[in-house]
């Protein structure tokens, strides 16, 4: 051990008279020890929050979304035999997409109907947890197998999301009906399309956007409801890599020409992952100042050690120490500040990162209210992922930080002329 390391860790233990530079020396530790502890658990949220909103955002929608310019899609599986051999493509199928009303006794709601293909829906999309029941049952022999009474037999099927399910006040096996703005021409005028529908499924996403609003019905059902004969809306499409979904669009509409066109997830949801990462950004800068607010402390620590030391310098500096041995002395010491508070602030961050369910669970509990209300957020957990990447650079920025807070009192305390400093003494 070198004797400039030993007098750096010797002036870390203050003496009885010293006590508050000891103090001043703890709250500089504890400074960067929140600091860095406070932006590993902030940018852990963040990428947990973007990677669960990507991921239940991806569930119910499809990587790439094809459609027709001209309006509704003919011939949909023609299209769908030229996608298989597109690279990237792993699997399509057909969807309907319109808006309508769910009525159930008395109770009404807006929703967004989506038809599918009961058969291959699940290859491209996840609806996420099914409470009751299967979204195989939208099919004729689904329906069969749940043995129906004879009345609902015939009865083609719905699956709910939760929350509407829940507004609506409908169960499984519960009859509800749709009601479509597409009117219907008749004598007396344009009359609104009902159709009764039986409940086959509720399922939970996750998302309380999706879960209020959404209900499938299988793809026929909704072709014969909307009068579209075998057109489709569109062609929903699932990628091997959706990073590259933009590319993997670009080469389905060079294929397939006018009036075809695609749409992959990034350029759907742009403004909301645009959001994600500006306030991520923000959100490291704020919460960077309290590391930078601590490097200033240890600023103010290492002078005032400097002016109790102005003694013990002057007869180092007389014994032979050189003014770079000196420097040194202080500046490790500003590091062991920081580098303590960093250990402790990465340590207590990753730990608080890796439990941040059961701890929220148990705040939760013992205050008994909710940090993520579904009605007002997208998710109803706080999610927290850590990327090591970002672990790194927090950890190398308050080491810097802490070096950098150094140089100024080591500096000074270099250039001491021992001859003044002993005059007094």
């Amino acid at each position: 051990m070198s004797y400039e390391l030993f007098v750096s860790l010797r002036y870390l233990r203050a003496r009885r008279k010293q006590v508050f530079v000891s103090i001043i020396t703890f709250i500089s530790m504890a400074g960067i020890l929140l600091g860095v502890a406070a932006l590993i658990i902030v940018l852990a949220v963040m990428n947990g929050f973007e990677k669960e909103l990507r991921d239940k955002i991806l569930g119910i929608n499809a990587h790439i979304i094809l459609m027709e310019y001209t309006g509704p899609m003919k011939d949909h599986e023609r299209v769908k035999a030229q996608l298989s051999g597109i690279p990237g493509v792993v699997a399509s199928t057909p969807f309907i997409y319109t808006q309508a009303m769910l009525k159930n006794g008395d109770s009404v709601s807006g929703i967004v109907l989506r038809g599918l293909s009961p058969g291959d829906a699940r290859d491209v999309i996840n609806l996420g947890r099914m409470m009751e029941g299967r979204l195989e049952n939208l099919s004729v022999q689904g329906r069969s197998e749940m043995r129906l009474p004879k009345p609902m037999a015939d009865v083609p099927g719905i699956v709910l999301g939760k929350e509407l399910a829940r507004h609506v006040g409908a169960f499984l096996h519960d009859t509800v009906h749709i009601v479509s703005p597409q009117g219907i021409a008749t004598p007396m005028g344009m009359v609104p399309r009902m159709k009764k529908f039986v409940v086959v499924g509720i399922f939970e996403s996750g998302f309380y956007e999706y879960d209020s609003t959404l209900a499938y019905i299988a793809l026929a059902d909704s072709q014969e409801f909307l009068g579209l004969g075998d057109q489709v809306t569109g062609i929903e499409i699932k990628v091997n890599d959706i990073y590259q979904a933009r590319e993997i669009a670009g080469a389905i509409e060079k294929k397939l020409g006018y009036p075809y066109w695609a749409r992959d997830w990034m350029k759907m949801n742009r403004n909301l992952f645009s959001a994600l990462r500006l306030e991520k950004r923000v959100m490291f800068i704020i919460v960077g100042l309290i590391v930078l607010v601590a490097g200033f402390n240890i600023i103010c620590t290492l002078i005032m050690v400097v002016m109790e030391k102005t003694k013990d310098i002057a007869i180092l500096k007389s014994m032979g120490a050189s003014a770079k041995s000196i420097m040194k002395i202080f500046m490790l010491q500003g590091v062991i500040i920081g580098g303590i508070g960093t250990l402790l602030g990465t340590v207590t961050g990753l730990t608080i990162a890796w439990n941040i369910g059961p701890i929220t669970r148990s705040i939760e509990n013992l205050f008994g209210f909710k940090i993520l209300p579904g009605d007002v957020y997208y998710l109803s957990e706080l999610p927290a992922l850590v990327n090591y990447e970002d672990v790194a650079i927090i950890v190398a920025g308050s080491l810097l930080v802490s070096l950098l807070a150094t140089i100024y009192p080591a500096r000074n305390a270099s250039k001491l002329d021992p001859a003044e400093a002993i005059r007094y003494e």
